[in-house]
């Protein structure tokens, strides 16, 4: 909204500011993280006392988890109103791939939500059915991979190498989509400890910030040899909408969370990195930025195909944070070391964008 003012204002004066990515990205993380901070505390209790007991806790789960009933859920509205009115705000609203990841986060949280509230009101960790919930993500990421790709080629370009690419051709359209609905999956399994997917979410989507401005930029992707795509530098306002909001989020999240994410906001901003991913054309560095959320969810992939196979398990629990939980690792500090891991890990996704 205020880019459009200031567009008819003609930039004028301090109006020139909004001109730039740069200054809209810092301003958009500002304003959702002052949103998030200032309705966090009576959002919290609102949710407190419409749900009662709070978010069932598995009894067959780590026994210091039961110390947290009572916990309430859905705190990812919490990011998500205060992601969506930051970006209304400050983004460009003629920009098509800033809309179509607007529609991935309210769509996947729509849909967490659901399965939150199925959990809350019928006081039980199944929710939603798996195949239902995997119909609704596939339509949301279906319809949002198809304005992504008519605006982007059909390649999946491979980092450390410039000038690689694999071309997929209509192949892409369901490619795009497996990634959104795969890392928004990935994302509600990790979070399973106070603050663990919260911060590398964080994390990855700073990361992308920079990778989304620099694939906007026709004289820094030259430069750098990865794939241009005008446009995408837009992205990086919308990526900073995830940081604040998430920030936000961590201060009432951090241990002992006063609320917890929920699907509502671990499947919306899973599916959001995927679609930045997939827009910015980085598909393969998400999985190098976001190795903790494949880790974690080939952890339960193992698990259960061996399982079956054996009838015995690899991993004391999964998802692996779990593992640790048993093997007597505190859960502050299984949290602060897979931080650790997701800043290397990011580290190693930004030093594609030169090692080629």
């Amino acid at each position: 909204m205020l880019y459009l003012i200031a567009e008819w204002l003609e930039f004028e004066g301090l109006f020139n500011l909004v001109r730039y990515q740069t200054f809209r990205s810092g301003a958009t993380l500002m304003t959702a993280l002052i949103i998030g901070l200032i309705i966090g505390p009576r959002f919290i209790n609102m949710l407190r006392v419409r749900q009662g007991k709070g978010q069932p806790i598995r009894a067959d789960g780590p026994q210091s988890h039961l110390a947290k009933v009572g916990t309430p859920t859905m705190g990812g509205l919490m990011i998500l109103i205060a992601l969506t009115s930051s970006m209304l705000l400050w983004m460009d609203p003629r920009n098509p791939f800033v809309w179509a990841c607007v529609l991935v986060t309210v769509g996947f949280g729509i849909i967490g939500f659901l399965d939150d509230y199925d959990k809350v009101t019928k006081r039980s960790h199944k929710g939603v059915s798996a195949k239902v919930r995997l119909l609704l993500e596939f339509a949301v990421a279906g319809v949002a991979s198809y304005l992504i790709v008519s605006q982007i080629n059909t390649n999946l370009y491979i980092p450390f190498l410039s000038g690689v690419s694999v071309p997929l051709g209509p192949f892409y359209y369901v490619f795009a989509a497996v990634v959104i609905v795969g890392f928004g999956n990935a994302v509600n399994l990790t979070d399973g400890l106070d603050g663990l997917a919260t911060m590398p979410v964080v994390i990855a989507a700073g990361t992308f910030a920079i990778i989304a401005y620099l694939a906007g930029r026709v004289d820094y992707s030259a430069y750098l040899g990865i794939p241009h795509v005008p446009g995408a530098g837009e992205l990086a306002i919308f990526c900073a909408a995830i940081m604040g909001g998430g920030l936000a989020f961590l201060w009432f999240n951090a241990p002992p969370a006063a609320v917890f994410m929920g699907d509502t906001g671990s499947l919306a901003l899973g599916g959001a990195l995927g679609a930045i991913a997939v827009a910015s054309h980085h598909e393969i560095v998400l999985l190098i930025v976001g190795g903790l959320f494949v880790a974690e969810t080939a952890s339960v992939i193992i698990q259960v195909f061996w399982f079956k196979r054996t009838g015995k398990r690899i991993f004391r629990m999964a998802p692996i944070h779990h593992h640790f939980e048993q093997k007597g690792w505190a859960e502050s500090t299984v949290v602060i070391r897979f931080w650790i891991v997701s800043i290397v890990l990011a580290l190693i996704g930004l030093s594609t964008l030169k090692l080629r």
